[in-house]
Formats: C-alpha cells, structure tokens, sequence
C-alpha cells in the first residue's frame, strides 16, 4: 500500500535491529523500501540491504555534506555501483548551505557531475536542498529540457517553486514535519501539490513523526505520514497509499501499472470513466501517456468503452457517495448518451452527479444538448483555461474559435444547471484575471485546479 521512497536503514542506530525493522514496516502496509546513499561507502551499504531484501530498492549518490573531497574520479565509481539491478536513482545528492560541511562551489560542482551521470544513465535523482533553495531551481531550470527526473525530498521551496517543478515533470515529498505542531507554512504548500506529484517518505532515522518525536524514526510510521498528507488533501489514507505508489512506480519504476478501472473512489466522490476520446489535446493531460490518476489505470481504447449497464452496476447504490462525477482522461459529451442513462440512474436513486467538460458539448453533437442537462446533472464543470482565445487554442491545442463555443456553451448550461469555469494553474495563466472574467462576463462559479 506505502513506499517508503527515502530511509537510510545503513545509520548505526539501526544496526542489530533491521530485521525486525523492516518486519514492522511491512505490517504496516509499507510495501517498499528505497534506501539512498550519501557517500560512496553507504551506497554500498544500501545495494548490499537491497540485494538483501526483496522489497528493498537503493540509490548511490554523495550527499553535500560529504562532497568536500569531490573529484571527477568519484563519478566512475558511482557508475559502477549504479549498473546494480537494484540502483534504481542517483541520490542523495543536492545542496545544502545551512551545514557548509563542503564548500558550496564544490556542492554545486558535485551535484551537477551527478546529474550528468542519472541523464548518462536514465536514472531518476533525489535531491537534498537545506537554504539554498535559490541554487537548487536555478539549477533545476537549466536541466528543464534534458528529460531530468526528480524528486524533490522533504520539499524545502514555496508554492510556486513546487508548482514550476511539478510544470517540470519532477515529484515533491514530504517527511515527518508535515505532522509537527508549528508546520503550517509546509502544510499551505503540501496542500497546493496535487496527489499526483507527490511521493511518501520517512527520511528515517530523522524527521521522526507526531506522536513518536524525539524517538528513532523507522518506514512503519510511512503511515502517520499519509494520514497527514490524507487530512490536508481530504482524501483517504489508502486514496494517497495508491496515487503515491503509482507515482513512486512511474519514477523509480518499482512495481506495477493497475489494472483498467472504469469506475474510481477518490474521498467520497465516484467518478466515471467514460471515455479517453477527446476532441482537445490539453498541453497538461497525460490522455496519451499512461492515463493514470490518484493510483487508477484510466488507460482504454475506444473498443473497450463500456455500456451504461456496467457504470450501473458497479455505482450500486449512488447516495453512498457525496457526489458521481463523469470524468476520466476524455470528453464525456463524445458519449452523451451514456452519460445521460447513467446520470438518470443516479438521480432516480437520490444521488448528485457532476460532469467535467470541456464545452464543446454542442459542438461534438451537432446539437445544443445543454437543456438535457436539466434534472441530470446538477453541476457542470468546464475548463476555461484562459479568457484569451490564442493562448486557450495552444493550451487545448484546437482552433482558438472553440473558445467562443466553449463559453456560449457555459451560458447556455447556466440555463439548467449549476456551471463552473475552471483554469489549471500554470505559471503562465493569469488566474486573477480569469477570475473577474468568470464572474463578471459569464456570471457562474469560478474554480482554480491544480497542475499535475
């Protein structure tokens, strides 16, 4: 159910003890383990753990504390220990100006020999970043186009520096001090990451969670730390044990991919997957790649679509949700008429049900369908995504003259629901301005979404 993506099981204070160590991790639902090095001699400890155990993956690196004696030697060696089957990063590497155990020319130096080596080697890597925040995106803004993967472990910067390495494809954790009393600034930015961007870590034997501070910290109290994430997200636990498993899955390649699902639980929400056809092709959707949100395989081909019998079937009894919201990796409105027998269940049985779209609704039927909204669906959700035509047309990739279709449709569907506009937010899109655009030139609820 959990992976612990950073415990340092090599530290002495785990020596005798790490049998029964990873013993209470498992009956904790800690599934893995990813153990990184900080030097050359606990890069060897980690992949001798790994080769140990089975659920035991490491990396190699040298840590900015012990980059004092970096040479261009070191990078050699590093490879070689990197060609085990069970190196699965390069880690723990990074900067740290709060020490200066190392000369910070020297961190800058060893961190980016070690970047070059994970790209070598299409590794991902694990970065360490104590105050020197300004460094580290400086850093991360030059490897932008490399095809540099990253997580960003026990996240040191702002909203907005998670928010351009979340644009950057990179992952952002979080250890123990999300639980810590006096941690309300690094709960405000765990709660602008999205699920989908994030990973689960101990950082053990430090970082020791609530209520065990001031113990050894340890990959069972993995859990704490989900509940944590859970609580700030409104989510479940096992909604963020999945989505950060298949996260640690597409990074480090641990695991594997679930299977279809047709129907997915997130908190107290179903959402249908209807379909993964779209007649847009969002710069920010992953409909073409694998598909996957909060842990669940939205993947299908146009032939494995199913009928309404089956949404039916498997929603059972709707009032047993807050809300069913037909939203998968494509435009519901290309299946309009499922939507409707589905949506029609639900409301013969008491239930809410919720629409995310696009607004091209009536331009993919031929037809303005926004009366048969009425009685249906009580909320439609469309994605605005920008009040300006040209940067919405790159944004949807489609002729900026959908988004005129998309904001008739909008006022059309304030006829007979309740309507959203929605933007995602991008560095690049003014969120204020379509803010008061929204409500004063459309006159419905407006709604910001979170990159992932």
């Amino acid at each position: 159910m959990f992976i612990d993506t950073h415990t340092h099981l090599f530290y002495p204070n785990f020596e005798g003890d790490v049998d029964k160590v990873i013993e209470r991790a498992i009956q904790s639902g800690v599934d893995y383990m990813i153990i990184p090095g900080t030097d050359l001699a606990t890069s060897l400890q980690a992949i001798e753990l790994a080769e140990k155990y089975d659920n035991i993956y490491a990396a190699v690196g040298v840590h900015p504390h012990d980059s004092k004696d970096w040479n261009d030697s070191l990078i050699e060696k590093l490879e070689y220990l990197a060609k085990n089957k069970k190196v699965i990063a390069i880690g723990e590497i990074g900067l740290d100006y709060y020490y200066d155990f190392s000369p910070r020319e020297i961190q800058i130096k060893a961190f980016e020999s070690q970047i070059q080596l994970a790209l070598k080697l299409n590794l991902p890597i694990i970065v360490h970043n104590r105050e020197a925040n300004d460094d580290i995106m400086n850093i991360a803004r030059i490897y932008k186009d490399s095809g540099l993967r990253a997580q960003y472990h026990c996240f040191a910067g702002s909203i907005a520096d998670a928010r351009e390495l979340v644009e950057m494809h990179h992952y952002i954790s979080f250890p123990g001090i999300v639980t810590f009393k006096n941690a309300e600034s690094v709960r405000k930015v765990l709660s602008r990451v999205a699920i989908e961007n994030l990973l689960l870590e101990t950082d053990s034997p430090f970082m020791t969670p609530v209520p065990h501070r001031g113990e050894r910290n340890e990959p069972a109290y993995i859990k704490l730390i989900a509940e944590k994430i859970a609580e700030v997200h409104h989510l479940t636990t096992e909604d963020v044990g999945k989505a950060t498993t298949y996260n640690a899955h597409k990074l480090f390649g641990i695991g594997e991919k679930p299977k279809l699902s047709f129907t997915y639980r997130i908190g107290e929400v179903l959402y249908i997957n209807v379909t993964n056809r779209c007649n847009a092709d969002c710069v920010f959707c992953d409909r073409k790649g694998e598909a996957v949100i909060n842990g669940y395989n939205l993947k299908m081909s146009k032939s494995e679509e199913p009928e309404a019998e089956v949404y039916i079937n498997e929603i059972g009894d709707p009032k047993k949700y807050k809300e069913i919201v037909f939203c998968g990796y494509g435009e519901p409105t290309i299946r309009w008429n499922v939507v409707k027998q589905v949506a029609k269940y639900v409301k013969d049985f008491g239930g809410n049900t919720r629409m995310n779209s696009d607004g091209h609704g009536n331009f993919i039927n031929k037809r303005d369908i926004t009366p048969e909204l009425k009685g249906l669906i009580d909320t439609v959700s469309i994605s605005l995504n920008s009040t300006d035509p040209v940067q919405y047309g790159k944004l949807m990739r489609v002729d900026q003259s959908m988004h005129k279709e998309m904001l008739d449709f909008a006022r059309k569907a304030k006829n007979y629901t309740h309507v959203v506009l929605s933007i995602v937010g991008l560095s690049g899109v003014d969120s204020e301005a379509a803010k008061k655009f929204v409500s004063e030139e459309v006159g419905v609820d407006f709604r910001e979404r979170e990159y992932f």
